[in-house]
């Protein structure tokens, strides 16, 4: 979840590091710090809080040296403090490490290390590195490192440099995400492709138990053993002005703007020329695989998870096979009952999402075919799937997540119909129906936003005192009730919940009372008079109840005392225009209430440790 950043080239190394560190806040962190080589020696600075208050050290001492490593911590062992704050040092300070992960076995190797008379200054597992490479250096840092290696147990991504070898940075995975920017004389380092983006497109990607020693001369990949890696190099397609803000206030708010744009790219390509077929040539699915499935598994976290939940009723209503929606962190710990005739679907955004990864290999050792859905490209997730379908949503850096989110719908909504083609579950002329409706809600979306935004802007003003709220909705769009609470409680942090309608009488009606907030999502025609009767026992007990509603129905409509409309489109396709309006309402509320929406406190965008 932090985030590493490290630069070995001819310019000034310390605006790079922070400018690559502003670009990834969206990770989480509650303290930062910098390493530079300077004249013989390295000199670190390290602060408590956001990035402004590092900055004010820095631009105060004016740090020189063309070679560092800069670093975000969101705190695991130890509590956010300078002391606990990377880089690292040890006792002579003539090696400093960044790190990502949990070194699990780091009591013990810090037992050992202090009864060699090793000094301690932090509450960090990290700390065993740095004290480990300065026990194991015998003049070449890569060989101590992969001494160092061999003696850890858990999940890593680290960087360390050494002052006797000044043009040199060591970089090592297992586990957390690595990456290594090329430029002409210039390289980086980082755990995430936005860090870098400014300065260049072409990166390696490094996988499990991989190293890079970076100088100017170049980059050398090998394994923790030492064999050498022949990896190509990677080029990004995203725009770097896809991770600026370009005039919104926050991220968020130009991320939900995105989201017309982001849906266009996730159906390019995905639609026959005659627009009667949903293609996927990425996939290599025969219609003889998609009937020997008897069960598909969904497994994600977050809000990747409640996507999940939506595609549960695409999947059963479209293509008749059971699916079953697990939370990834849970999944392995119940010895899911899974094989050959398994498709298990594994969904994250990141691509590193780690219990997510971990359901992912338990779903594999146990024979299951693993489509992987995600948006990073070269991500951990996709590269050990049997297969991917990317999203291409384009980076998403507010830690709530929007476009990221509709994109993992529509690309449902496509795998759907795409797999009731194979399997001979849909006729022709239903598939031209949802594929038209399909492609009429980039622009429906669009349209929504630009109709409602002002009218939600205004509502979030009855929000901003409340401490809790209530979303329900019966069928799909219970999914979205879910998705609709949780953006409003990380990024406002009022207490939200959200409830099938139907299970109001079975203990929720208790806490429902006079002017309770209650949004009622309501778009199913086939269930809508069953809704209706939840909507009016919460009017009994005097809630104030928001509708999200299709336009036109007038007879919800009338009984609701505020009203958002949504275009109107298939019944099993609301989803993507029903949230649009949620996110919006979380949004402005925590606007209002003046909360750090782009980075919510105790929050982190790709949740990289179990």
């Amino acid at each position: 979840m932090c985030g590493i950043v490290g630069y070995i080239g001819d310019s000034t190394a310390r605006s790079i590091l922070m400018d690559g560190l502003n670009k990834l806040e969206y990770r989480g962190y509650d303290s930062a710090g910098i390493a530079l080589y300077n004249q013989g020696q390295v000199e670190v600075y390290k602060q408590v809080g956001k990035l402004e208050n590092l900055e004010q050290v820095i631009t105060d001492e004016k740090p020189q040296g063309t070679v560092g490593v800069g670093h975000t911590r969101w705190a695991t062992h130890g509590r956010p403090s300078v002391p606990n704050s990377h880089p690292h040092t040890g006792c002579d300070d003539d090696f400093v490490v960044v790190h990502n992960g949990i070194i699990e076995n780091y009591l013990q190797l810090k037992e050992e290390l202090q009864e060699g008379e090793h000094l301690f200054t932090s509450e960090t597992d990290t700390e065993v590195i740095v004290h480990l490479i300065e026990e194991e250096y015998r003049g070449n840092l890569e060989s101590a490192v992969r001494r160092v290696v061999a003696k850890l147990e858990g999940s890593y991504a680290f960087v360390a440099m050494a002052v006797q070898e000044p043009q040199k940075l060591v970089a090592v995975r297992q586990d957390s995400p690595l990456i290594i920017g090329l430029k002409d004389q210039e390289y980086f380092v980082a755990s995430d492709i936005p860090a870098v983006l400014k300065h260049t497109k072409d990166v390696y990607i490094l996988d499990d138990e991989e190293m890079a020693v970076v100088t100017q001369n170049g980059v050398e990949l090998s394994t923790v053993e030492g064999e050498t890696v022949d990896k190509e190099v990677f080029t990004v397609d995203w725009d770097p002005g896809m991770a600026e803000k370009s005039g919104y206030e926050h991220f968020m708010l130009k991320e939900i703007h995105e989201q017309p744009e982001a849906l266009r790219r996730a159906i390019s390509g995905r639609l026959s020329n005659d627009n009667s077929q949903v293609i996927f040539d990425e996939l290599n699915l025969s219609p003889a695989e998609i009937e020997k499935y008897e069960k598909i598994y969904i497994v994600a976290c977050g809000t990747a998870y409640h996507s999940g939940i939506v595609a549960k009723y695409l999947l059963e209503d479209l293509v008749e096979i059971p699916v079953e929606v697990d939370i990834a962190s849970e999944f392995r710990y119940r010895d899911p009952l899974l094989d050959e005739n398994t498709l298990a679907i594994v969904v994250s955004q990141s691509g590193e999402t780690a219990d997510t990864l971990a359901a992912l290999r338990e779903a594999k050792s146990k024979g299951a075919q693993v489509l992987a859905i995600g948006n990073v490209v070269g991500s951990t997730i996709p590269r050990e799937a049997d297969q991917v379908v990317y999203i291409h949503a384009g980076p998403e850096i507010a830690v709530a997540s929007t476009k990221a989110y509709i994109n993992m719908l529509m690309v449902f909504y496509l795998l759907s119909i795409y797999f009731a083609q194979l399997k001979g579950t849909i006729s022709a002329t239903r598939t031209e129906e949802l594929i038209q409706a399909l492609k009429n809600l980039p622009n429906q979306v669009a349209q929504l936003i630009k109709d409602s935004e002002d009218t939600i802007a205004k509502l979030a003003d009855s929000y901003v005192d409340q401490n809790s709220a209530f979303f329900i909705g019966r069928g799909v769009d219970y999914a979205i009730a879910l998705e609709g609470a949780l953006k409003l409680k990380e990024i406002s942090y009022i207490y939200a919940e959200a409830y099938a309608a139907g299970e109001l009488k079975h203990g929720t009606l208790a806490l429902i009372e006079e002017d309770v907030p209650v949004i009622a999502i309501a778009t199913q025609e086939s269930i809508m008079d069953k809704m209706f009767s939840n909507i009016q026992e919460v009017q009994a007990r005097e809630a104030h109840v928001t509708g999200v509603v299709l336009a036109g129905n007038e007879e919800v409509t009338r009984s609701l005392d505020r009203v958002i409309e949504i275009p109107s489109t298939e019944e099993i396709l609301t989803s993507i225009l029903t949230v649009v309006p949620l996110q919006l309402l979380a949004y402005y509320v925590a606007l209002k209430r003046g909360c750090d929406i782009d980075q919510p406190r105790n929050l982190a965008k790709s949740v990289t440790v179990e």
